[in-house]
């Protein structure tokens, strides 16, 4: 018999008897997220710019690609998921990362570019499967993996991502200037990164062995697929996945291509992808601080709460993107990325740490939220993509803006509340549900 409890979390008595060498699992592991999100950002944070600019194709083209990323992510991240709840605290995942950023300057010089222009669809496809299984899905799963270490030795999950904003920050911050000169620059890099996260898996040794204070061993808690897929069958699931799958799904959506809208409220393109550098290192910088304080925001909110109010900030950024106009109001709308991103991170790890057995956390992350997220973009990207080349950018954030407002309504009811206000029931298992 299979139970996806919503009681408290199976970790929490791991937690209370903790290993020793907390704070040097916790140093290498921001040191590796560090890196990772600065390689991130050196190869696709600028992904929309290239793909037009260098690459000259049209915005329902680029919506084509971004769609083949996402449609590729919808298969890696339930593996993901699966993959991560089974080995646990072993750094597999996290080595297979490392060596895939190494590949991404080759891949990018000798793959993506030369398919994308004279197959589009062709590298579409291998451009997404190797993206989605090296940053798309690839930052979930790492994320999911912290969060899993933070759990065990005892430290907040977003004290540990702040410094992956931090180095998206840094990165980002440069990858403008160093664009204009060559786009190859950027890949190669990012490439170079993957020394960093390749020197810090040597150091990092997390305990992966019995616990012998409290009997819980990692053997026990791995998870067949049967089991892991017992959460598709409970309604609190499908609940949270109307936030999921509604608001921050459009988000991403108005997102993805809104460096090439960002870059077109200036002079040239080349002194608008600068100038978005210069404001992505100011936001993440930003976001690194809210990651520090989200924690005490979302206990005053609680988990619900804090999840409606990163959504609704959200909405407010994106319909704010289709009535203001000029460089300065844009930015402001972009600045609120950094204060919902963090708040909305933190409120959806302690929502499922809060209602569901946390031995399924992986595959409740990547199945839920970023397969969500997956599912989402790989259906919109190419409409919204052809939206652009019709009516424009203004207009059609307006459209993904009243989407997304429904969804939040939604939400509203769908959400479970939080625990401590409402008691709520054990769920079913998988033979019952």
């Amino acid at each position: 018999m299979v139970r996806v409890p919503t009681g408290e979390s199976s970790d929490a008595s791991e937690a209370r008897t903790a290993p020793s060498g907390k704070r040097q699992v916790q140093i290498l592991l921001s040191l590796f997220v560090f890196a990772y999100f600065a390689s991130q950002a050196m190869s696709i944070s600028l992904l929309s710019n290239w793909l037009k600019s260098t690459l000259s194709l049209t915005g329902e083209q680029t919506g084509t690609v971004m769609g083949a990323n996402f449609i590729a992510a919808l298969l890696v991240q339930p593996l993901y998921g699966l993959i991560s709840d089974r080995i646990g605290r072993r750094k597999h995942v996290l080595w297979f990362l490392a060596l895939m950023v190494g590949a991404c300057g080759p891949f990018f010089y000798f793959v993506y570019e030369p398919l994308l222009k004279s197959h589009l669809l062709i590298g579409a496809a291998l451009g997404g499967a190797y993206l989605s299984l090296t940053f798309m899905a690839g930052s979930f799963a790492l994320e999911s993996y912290v969060d899993r270490l933070g759990r065990w030795y005892g430290f907040e999950y977003s004290r540990v991502r702040l410094f992956g904003a931090l180095g998206f920050a840094c990165a980002a911050f440069f990858s403008g200037n160093l664009f204009n000169i060559n786009p190859h620059i950027n890949f190669s890099i990012a490439s170079a990164l993957a020394i960093i996260l390749i020197g810090t898996l040597f150091f990092l040794r997390p305990q992966t062995q019995d616990n012998a204070v409290t009997g819980t061993t990692e053997t026990a808690s791995r998870l067949s697929l049967t089991q892991s897929l017992a959460i598709l069958k409970l309604p609190k699931f499908w609940g949270f996945m109307v936030l999921i799958l509604g608001v921050t799904n459009l988000y991403l959506v108005f997102d993805q291509q809104f460096p090439v809208y960002y870059a077109s409220q200036f002079e040239t393109e080349a002194l608008g992808r600068v100038m978005f550098g210069r404001l992505n290192f100011a936001q993440i910088f930003m976001e690194a601080g809210m990651l520090f304080v989200a924690p005490f925001i979302v206990n005053v909110t609680g988990i619900k709460r804090g999840l409606l109010l990163a959504a609704g900030i959200m909405i407010i950024r994106i319909t704010g993107s289709g009535l203001v106009e000029g460089p300065l109001a844009i930015s402001a709308m972009k600045m609120l990325h950094s204060i919902e991103l963090p708040i909305l991170a933190v409120s959806i790890f302690r929502y499922i740490a809060a209602h569901f057995e946390a031995r399924f956390a992986s595959t409740l992350y990547m199945v839920g939220v970023s397969f969500g997220h997956s599912l989402g973009l790989a259906i919109l990207s190419k409409p919204v993509g052809r939206l652009y080349d019709l009516i424009g950018f203004q207009h059609t954030y307006l459209i993904i803006g009243l989407g997304a407002t429904v969804c939040w309504i939604a939400s509203v009811w769908t959400l479970a509340p939080d625990r401590s206000a409402t008691p709520v029931p054990p769920s079913p298992s998988a033979a019952d549900a």
